[in-house]
C-alpha cells in the first residue's frame, strides 16, 4: 500500500487557487478511479473533480470555503501498489472547466450523470439523483428532473401547524463558491466607485407596437423578440457619442480604457446568483441575431454551461428584472465598467399628450455611472439619446 497525494491541478487559463465547494467524499471511503471526489470554484465556473486513483481516502486538504492554491494537496489517498493517475483524471480538461461539468463525467458507467450545481441542489435537498429517471441526454439528470423530485419531496413531508421553534429559529448557511465571489465584488464596486444614479421615464408605446408587429412574422417564427435586443441596439448606437461610458478603468494602471466595440453583459439571474454573461460586438448584430445571441448566452449561464470567456469582458452591462423590475432600481456596476442600465418593469399609465389624457406604456430607465469618470452631466445626456431613440424606434435603425 501507498500514499498518493493529490494536489490541486490548474484548471485553465492561469488559475492560481480554487475554493472547495463541497466534498463529495469523507476520509475512510473506497473510492474508483474517475469518481467524483469534489466540488472546486474558480472565479464563476464550478468544476468537478475526479478521483485520480482508485484507493481509500485518508485525509482532506481543507473545508468547504478553503481556498486552495495549485499545486498544493488538495486529498490524500491510500492505494495499492504505485498509484500513477492518468491523464485523463489527473485533472479536468479546459473545456470542462470552463463549461463547470466534470472531465469525463459521462465516460463510467454506472455513474449519475448530473453537473456539479444539480449534484450540489441535490445533497441540499436530501435527493438521492440515483433513485430519478434523468430526461436528457443518456438519462443525464436535468435541473427540472430535480425540481419535480424536490417538489414531490415537500409535498410528502408537509406537516401542518409546526410551530418555528419545532423546527428550529435559525439556519446558518457559510458563504461559498459563486455567492462569495458576488458579496466580494459587489461590496468592493460600492466601495470603490461612487455611483452617480439617474432615473428617467421612456414611453415605449411605440416600441411595444413595432416589436408585436415583428413576432408576428412567420419569417422570425423561432425568435421571439422582447424588449432588451432593442434597448441593446438603443445603447450601442448612444455609445458612439458617449464612449466613455463603454470603458474600463485600470486602477492599477490608473487609466482609462475605451472601447470602439460594444460587448454587452447580460446580468442573469441564476440558482447559483447574479452572473453576467457577454455578448460581443452587439453594435454588428442584426435585431434577430442580437436576441438569439443574447437567449444563448443567459440560458448558458443558468444551466452551468457557460464557457468561462463568455463570463469576462463585459464593457457595459444591462440588467433587467423583467415584470418584477418594479418603478426605479439603483443597479451596482459591474467594475471595472463605468456604466449599468437597468430596466424596470413597462406598465400602462395615464399620461397628458397634447392637452388630453392618454393611456401610454411608460417604462423607466434606472442607471448608475462611475462619478469620477463620468460627470452627471453627460450621465443624464447618455440615457436621454437612449430614450429619444426608443420613443422614436425607427431611429435605432437608421445608420449614418
Amino acid at each position: 500500500m501507498s500514499r498518493y497525494a493529490f494536489q490541486l491541478p490548474d484548471l485553465g487559463e492561469g488559475t492560481v487557487s480554487a475554493e472547495i465547494v463541497s466534498w463529495l467524499v469523507k476520509p475512510g471511503d473506497r473510492v474508483k478511479e474517475g469518481q467524483p471526489i469534489a466540488e472546486m470554484s474558480t472565479e464563476k465556473a464550478v468544476v468537478e473533480l475526479p478521483s485520480p486513483v482508485t484507493g481509500q481516502v485518508i485525509s482532506l486538504g481543507g473545508a468547504p470555503g478553503d481556498a486552495i492554491a495549485v499545486g498544493a494537496e488538495l486529498i490524500a489517498f491510500e492505494s495499492g501498489g504505485t498509484a500513477t493517475p492518468s491523464a485523463a483524471t489527473s485533472a479536468p480538461s479546459a473545456q470542462a472547466a470552463n463549461n463547470g461539468h466534470a472531465a469525463g463525467a459521462d465516460d463510467h458507467a454506472g455513474r449519475v450523470r448530473a453537473s456539479p450545481a444539480t449534484r450540489r441542489r441535490a445533497r441540499e435537498a436530501g435527493i438521492d439523483l440515483s433513485k430519478l429517471t434523468g430526461t436528457g441526454p443518456r438519462g443525464r439528470i436535468q435541473p427540472q428532473d430535480l425540481d419535480q423530485a424536490v417538489a414531490t419531496a415537500k409535498a410528502q413531508t408537509r406537516t401542518p401547524n409546526v410551530s418555528p421553534s419545532a423546527v428550529g429559529e435559525t439556519e446558518e448557511i457559510k458563504v461559498i463558491g459563486v455567492r462569495r465571489v458576488i458579496a466580494q465584488r459587489m461590496s468592493a464596486a460600492k466601495r470603490a466607485i461612487p455611483h452617480f444614479s439617474y432615473v428617467e421615464e421612456v414611453d415605449v408605446t411605440e416600441l411595444e407596437a413595432l416589436r408585436l408587429h415583428l413576432n408576428r412574422d412567420p419569417r422570425f417564427e423561432q425568435t421571439k423578440l422582447t424588449l432588451l435586443p432593442f434597448i441593446v441596439k438603443a445603447v450601442a448606437r448612444v455609445l458612439e457619442r458617449f464612449p466613455q461610458c463603454n470603458a474600463h478603468y485600470d486602477e492599477s494602471r490608473e487609466t482609462i480604457i475605451r472601447y470602439r466595440s460594444m460587448h454587452a453583459g447580460i446580468a442573469t439571474q441564476t440558482r447559483d446568483g447574479l452572473k453576467v454573461p457577454v455578448v460581443r460586438n452587439a453594435q454588428a448584430l442584426p435585431l434577430h441575431a442580437l436576441a438569439t445571441e443574447i437567449r444563448r448566452v443567459s440560458e448558458a449561464a443558468r444551466s452551468n454551461r457557460a464557457r468561462r470567456e463568455e463570463l469576462t469582458g463585459s464593457t457595459i452591462t444591462i440588467t433587467s428584472l423583467g415584470k418584477l423590475g418594479g418603478i426605479a432600481s439603483t443597479p451596482v456596476i459591474n467594475a471595472p465598467e463605468m456604466a449599468i442600465v437597468g430596466v424596470n418593469r413597462m406598465s400602462e399609465r395615464p399620461v397628458i399628450r397634447h392637452g388630453t389624457i392618454a393611456v401610454r406604456q411608460i417604462m423607466n430607465l434606472s442607471s448608475s455611472f462611475d462619478h469620477r469618470f463620468v460627470d452627471g452631466f453627460d450621465a443624464a445626456a447618455m440615457i436621454q439619446a437612449v430614450k429619444d431613440l426608443l420613443e422614436h424606434p425607427a431611429t435605432i435603425f437608421i445608420t449614418h
